[in-house]
């Protein structure tokens, strides 16, 4: 059945869901603040070589946010994690009662932890709203693309994360429903800041010995943060977790593997983020999932390597030293 959805935030992401929703049927509006990339998805160009040549006559951009929100049945919050809670607060007036409203960046709001649901909860208080959100291993270039994808739609309550299902399950998009959004939303973020060390490895010329290892123990170190703050540790051997996981820290099309192959091969930070046209989550998240971990009392060594990296700018090389001589412990035991 189709639905009136308006997705919020014209990026990459944004624009391959939109295309991809609009190919289910449904009436998409995609909304972006930039008027210029408005005007080009507008005339078809961008959207025609995201989508090859296949964009949906149901899809309509705007750069009229409140227009975009007021008649939608579902809002799908496609901005950068950092901008969610900005972005909530200025739609809380105009979110339709009973709308459906779906999370899809990645992240851990600094100083308060919050996951992106629990962000857009808050400042929806009062409209109706029911909150899910969409997470797994999914490039934007392949979804637009119509190559086949499995994700994750996680809520509190089952009958809303089957909402989300329906509303972006197809036959090239496939998705399975979770109650545990904890353990979807900290996968999808902590992994974020392991990919960032995966692509520091093959900058420095390691091989895919090192890249085994970071993934797994990386995965290790997600599961531990995750179980600690109440996720069940099965998710994170699911598509939001190890999947996930996986696609980020071996795939050319991660932005975050990409940061960390031009840390690994001597740029700094501050010269590869000017050059970047779209955010990389895990510069942004690996001092809130640094942060989380020591509240929650979870040791994380590659994630604290990686905050070292970007936010106080220690050499990598001497960050793999570090990591490869702590102190020995049994692989299956919890650290002290």
């Amino acid at each position: 059945m189709a639905s009136r959805v308006s997705v919020l935030g014209a990026g990459s992401w944004g624009t391959a869901l939109a295309l991809h929703l609009g190919r289910l049927g449904h009436r998409v509006t995609l909304w972006g603040r930039s008027a210029a990339v408005v005007e080009s998805l507008g005339a078809a160009d961008e959207a025609a070589d995201q989508a090859g040549g296949d964009v949906p006559r149901q899809l309509a951009v705007t750069t009229d946010l409140e227009a975009a929100c007021r008649e939608a049945e579902v809002l799908v919050v496609a901005c950068p994690s950092h901008a969610v809670r900005e972005l909530g607060g200025r739609i809380q007036v105009w979110v339709p009662g009973r709308c459906l409203v779906v999370a899809t960046a990645k992240g851990i709001e600094r100083g308060t932890h919050l996951l992106m649901t629990a962000i857009l909860e808050e400042v929806l208080v009062g409209t109706g709203a029911k909150v899910g959100v969409l997470s797994g291993p999914s490039f934007a270039k392949e979804v637009a693309l119509g190559m086949p994808t499995a994700v994750t739609a996680a809520a509190a309550e089952q009958a809303t994360a089957e909402g989300v299902q329906a509303i972006f399950n197809g036959p090239t998009f496939r998705v399975y429903t979770s109650t545990d959004v904890v353990g979807v939303q900290i996968g999808g973020a902590a992994k974020n800041v392991v990919a960032l060390a995966a692509g520091v490895s093959d900058g420095m010329g390691f091989g895919s010995n090192t890249r085994a290892a970071l993934i797994t123990r990386g995965l290790a170190e997600v599961t531990r943060l995750a179980v600690a703050v109440g996720a069940n540790p099965q998710t994170l051997a699911g598509l939001s977790g190890m999947g996930d996981l996986v696609l980020t820290c071996t795939g050319d099309l991660s932005r975050n593997r990409q940061v960390g192959l031009r840390l690994g091969r001597g740029e700094s930070l501050s010269s590869i983020v000017a050059s970047m046209h779209e955010v990389a989550e895990g510069v942004h998240n690996t001092r809130s999932v640094a942060s989380m971990a020591a509240a929650a009392g979870v040791e994380m060594p590659i994630a604290q390597q990686m905050y070292l990296v970007v936010e106080e700018g220690k050499d990598p090389k001497s960050a793999v030293v570090d990591l490869m001589t702590r102190r020995l412990r049994s692989e299956l035991d919890d650290p002290e």
